[in-house]
């Protein structure tokens, strides 16, 4: 299971130098329901899927996401590899596009936006979150 980055994985992000816009691959796995236990505060009073939760999220993230210039670039149901391992599933795939590493971590880093992520912890059975920098079809 994979929800928070790893020590590890941070320095890597940051080694990669990247030097404009940054998009983010989100593979995400729901719960069946929602487990608010370590963020009790934002349970709501009925039990909720976790997509639910994750929209949540996602309501909660928007406008920190839009104040740094960032945007979802696309969003769509998952499934099952066409190639890839037979026995792994990804429910939702989405594309985010930060304008800069700091702009992603300025909102990253914000109390604000830090007071909703309770909702994609709760949400999440798994993911993967991998950086992705745009480079030139003609590049040698």
């Amino acid at each position: 299971m994979y929800i928070e980055p790893s020590n590890e994985n941070g320095r890597r992000f940051f080694g990669r130098g990247f030097t404009g816009p940054v998009t983010m691959l989100n593979l995400l796995r729901f719960r069946e329901w929602a487990d608010y236990s370590t963020f009790p505060e934002l349970a709501p009073l009925e039990p909720i899927s976790g997509r639910e939760a994750y929209d949540r999220y996602v309501a909660h993230t928007l406008p920190f996401l839009a104040a740094v210039g960032g945007d979802v670039r696309f969003l769509g149901d998952g499934g099952s590899y066409l190639i890839g391992p037979e026995d792994e599933r990804w429910d939702v795939v989405m594309l985010v596009r930060h304008v800069s590493v700091q702009a992603f971590m300025g909102m990253a880093e914000s109390v604000d936006y830090l007071a909703g992520i309770g909702h994609r912890v709760a949400a999440l059975e798994d993911s993967r979150l991998l950086p992705i920098e745009a480079v030139d079809p003609g590049r040698d």
